[in-house]
């Protein structure tokens, strides 16, 4: 039987600087940490001249915490206490916050995505996956004798061709892609060189907003796809589906280099093998939170290392 996964005509290719990224997946499990002065300074928040109690804790401080239980799998009582038996052996004198200040805070936490800059063009891929939750409603029922249905949402990403996140969002599941496509474009300044999708996003709404960019749009044509017709038109998108139709599918896919696309997958494949395929804060804006910090470590972590890979044959 011959192989899906692996077809004949599928390109193969080696990785050429395996022990420099043998040694960067090797520092991703590092738990040596410091603090510099800064960070001590910024440990505790300024008063913030209003009438009644302070803040303990910045935001930092909460994102540091949240960051090391999505690194390690923890719990917010375990991160309290793995974060608080660092500060003791490195001899700082600060606190560890409790896990009800976490997941208080993790609501309103103000986390900005931090993209790694790059010289070169950028060329965005965006595609989106399914994270489990027990959402309120659910937990509800399950805890007072109905039936706890577990539900899920959904993570969009965009990543450049290096594998970074360049752009992230989390909906609802029944929330169109499409849609969603846009707001993603909407998080990039500048020019894109490239914008590369599957057919899920195969809309003019897409097309108008990707080409206003100045990008090469690569999106493969839904099945039965025809030139359009109608107002609005798009010519970019005319283009793609008459190029399909001549050369077939097939052809079209690797002229185009929508192969590109895997680089997406291989992001998600990252997020769920070391963060986890579910969301574990419980409201929606924790989620959010949570995925923010979720893709800030990712990208760290690609920046320790990535492999070079070339082809070697088809």
């Amino acid at each position: 039987m011959n192989s899906r996964v692996h077809p004949k005509y599928k390109t193969k290719y080696r990785v050429t600087n395996w022990p420099e990224y043998d040694r960067a997946l090797v520092q991703r499990g590092d738990i040596t940490l410091w603090f510099s002065t800064d960070a001590i300074t910024a440990w505790k928040p300024k008063p913030s001249g209003r009438r009644g109690g302070q803040r303990k804790y910045s935001d930092l401080a909460i994102e540091t915490t949240l960051t090391l239980r999505l690194v390690f799998g923890l719990p917010l009582r375990q991160a309290e206490g793995f974060l608080r038996s660092l500060l003791s052996l490195m001899n700082v004198d600060l606190e560890a916050p409790d896990h009800t200040t976490l997941s208080r805070r993790g609501q309103q936490l103000d986390v900005r995505l931090r993209r790694v800059p790059v010289d070169e063009p950028l060329h965005l891929i965006i595609d989106s996956t399914g994270l489990s939750i027990v959402g309120e409603g659910e937990w509800d029922a399950a805890k007072h004798g109905g039936r706890g249905r577990r539900g899920w949402k959904k993570l969009h990403l965009g990543v450049d061709r290096a594998g970074m996140i360049v752009a992230q969002v989390v909906t609802d599941s029944n929330v169109d892609d499409a849609v969603t496509g846009l707001t993603l474009i909407d998080q990039l300044e500048g020019d894109i060189a490239r914008f590369t999708a599957d057919a899920a996003y195969d809309t003019i709404a897409i097309y108008d907003a990707a080409v206003g960019r100045g990008a090469e749009v690569v999106v493969p044509p839904t099945k039965g796809a025809t030139v359009s017709r109608r107002k609005p038109r798009s010519t970019a998108r005319d283009r793609t589906v008459t190029k399909v139709n001549d050369i077939g599918r097939r052809r079209w896919k690797k002229e185009s280099g929508y192969h590109r696309q895997g680089r997406v997958e291989n992001a998600f494949f990252r997020y769920k093998a070391i963060i986890g395929d579910r969301l574990r804060a419980r409201h929606a804006d924790g989620q959010k939170t949570e995925a923010l910090i979720a893709c800030n470590i990712l990208n760290r972590m690609t920046a320790l290392g990535r492999p070079e890979s070339h082809a070697i044959g088809a």
